[in-house]
């Protein structure tokens, strides 16, 4: 990574930085779309793998199954065809399918850890293979507080974020040598569309249980993800970092 002086504002374009290749998966909604449109305020080239929806602007959207893998090759030479080879991943897309453990098929648990767990595997592997040419790269996968304090009737969700913790350390392990770091951002309750189809009693719930008394804003995810991609986050690998709200507290 290039050393930036002086540091542009937060969120804003550093013209003494020339612009990255980011991608990050499902940008079209929540979290993932935040995190798209910081970087493209910040000037980098962004592009996404996703499945439908419409996208922020700037965003190069490639439309792909995170449960393929030549889909997911597929869209990263059509990425690096347009922006260059992939400097910063963030892991995001992922899927829910919620039921209590003695309910769960085989299905509802692999399904879940295809998209969210191996999915993300399958980025990763793709995109190191430009960032070890290049020797440097940021790895962010996208986990959430469940995968470290456990939701009822999530089993299959918060073994695939808790996987994510594992996949991090042990790429850093391995590609920590190279300028590439590989972290954990363990996000807790997010205000999206998602979050308020929960009935309000079930909101207030939630709320009462997190420290800072409110759920947080996409935007504040995003900013975290777009610190561990920066110069300043050079010496940080293998870390979760939570962006909870104190909800998870020391897990």
């Amino acid at each position: 990574m290039t050393e930036t002086s002086p540091a542009a504002a937060p969120g804003t374009a550093d013209p003494t930085r020339a612009p990255r290749s980011v991608l990050v998966t499902g940008a079209n909604r929540g979290i993932g779309r935040a995190i798209a449109e910081r970087f493209v305020a910040a000037g980098d080239k962004v592009a996404t793998i996703y499945r439908s929806g419409d996208l922020p602007e700037g965003v190069l959207g490639v439309v792909g199954d995170m449960r393929d893998t030549a889909a997911v090759d597929a869209a990263f030479t059509e990425v690096e065809a347009a922006h260059g080879p992939v400097e910063v991943l963030v892991a995001n897309a992922g899927v829910t399918r919620d039921g209590l453990l003695m309910r769960m098929s085989d299905e509802d648990f692999t399904e879940v850890l295809d998209v969210n767990l191996t999915g993300s595997f399958r980025c990763v592997r793709r995109a190191s293979k430009g960032m070890i040419r290049l020797r440097r790269g940021r790895i962010v996968l996208i986990s959430s507080v469940v995968g470290l304090y456990g939701g009822q009737g999530q089993v299959n969700y918060a073994a695939s974020k808790a996987g994510l913790v594992g996949m991090a350390r042990s790429v850093t392990r391995e590609l920590g040598g190279r300028g590439i770091t590989a972290n954990v951002v363990a996000p807790g309750f997010i205000d999206t569309a998602m979050t308020a189809e929960l009935p309000q009693d079930r909101q207030d719930a939630y709320r009462a249980s997190i420290p800072a008394g409110r759920f947080a804003q996409p935007e504040e995810v995003a900013g975290v993800v777009h610190f561990l991609a920066s110069d300043d986050a050079a010496y940080i690998s293998g870390a979760v970092i939570p962006v909870d709200g104190g909800l998870g507290m020391g897990h």
